[in-house]
């Protein structure tokens, strides 16, 4: 079955602007190739010929979590009240070095050491009011934090999204 979760990737101002450079764009990731394994290069290229993609990340803490993810799973992710896009997980790997080259975050700042390309990314500015309205979701939950959902929610979740 495919997973869903859920990732805040449009409310602070450094999420925003970590967006502007790997959601909003497409990354050459062939010029950080220093930086990845060869193996998750390899995979990268299989997934996206052209050599770019799109990037997120999660933060260490999720490590145990991230290593569920897998191709075709699915992502929304979430800020101002909203699900803004959606997409499809690429590869997902953990490569704290290629995340500091890519997001280039302030120093002392949180820094993903997972990352995942992804693939069908639509813009969808879903209000919350929609998930709310699924079975086993919260009104007035503004999905605070990577939370990635349960088979009921995720199939739920995926129907939403079909219509």
């Amino acid at each position: 079955m495919v997973q869903v979760f859920i990732q805040p990737a449009y409310g602070t101002s450094d999420a925003r602007r970590y967006g502007a450079e790997s959601l909003e764009k497409t990354v050459d990731f062939r010029v950080h190739a220093d930086l990845i394994e060869p193996a998750d290069l390899a995979r990268l290229k299989a997934l996206h010929p052209g050599g770019r993609a799109r990037f997120w990340g999660a933060k260490d803490k999720y490590d145990h979590r991230m290593d569920t993810v897998t191709t075709g799973d699915v992502v929304l992710f979430t800020g101002r009240k909203h699900v803004q896009a959606t997409a499809e997980v690429g590869h997902g790997f953990r490569n704290p070095a290629f995340a500091r080259r890519l997001w280039n975050p302030d120093p002392g700042k949180c820094l993903f050491s997972n990352v995942y390309s992804l693939r069908r990314y639509e813009r969808v500015g879903m209000p919350y009011e929609e998930l709310w309205a699924l079975p086993g979701f919260n009104v007035g939950d503004n999905f605070m934090g990577l939370r990635f959902l349960d088979e009921t929610k995720s199939a739920a979740v995926l129907d939403l999204l079909r219509t």
